[in-house]
């Protein structure tokens, strides 16, 4: 019989999965990577451009989840003194550290999609 290492027993192992879990609770749901790759991509955005921009998020998630984001500081909200009053949403220099990992989900998607409609290279 093979005897396996035990992967949770190292401390580089621990410090990995402690920054696994952390990532993940930071951003957990169905929304917030979506989330954020818009405001990457278009910029400072106004809450119902991000409702019309996100396909089937009710106001009250994006809401919850633009607090969630803010809290976490990866996202800053502005509120703007117009008539009505405006708020825009914008990555924060911290948020913009998470394009990298964004660009590569999107690029698996790609290959993903590709791979499974039969279209691999």
């Amino acid at each position: 019989m093979i005897k396996r290492k035990a992967v949770k027993k190292s401390l580089e192992c621990k410090v990995r999965i402690t920054a696994i879990t952390d990532t993940m609770q930071v951003l957990s749901g169905k929304w917030k990577i979506h989330i954020l790759g818009t405001l990457l991509q278009g910029g400072r955005m106004r809450f119902m451009d991000l409702l019309r921009e996100i396909d089937g998020i009710a106001a009250k998630m994006l809401s919850k989840e633009l607090q969630d984001l803010e809290m976490n500081q990866l996202i800053t909200r502005t509120v703007v003194d117009t008539k009505p009053i405006t708020v825009e949403y914008e990555v924060t220099e911290y948020g913009k550290t998470m394009e990298p990992i964004i660009d590569e989900i999107a690029n698996w998607g790609v290959f993903y999609r590709n791979r499974l409609h039969g279209k691999a290279e």
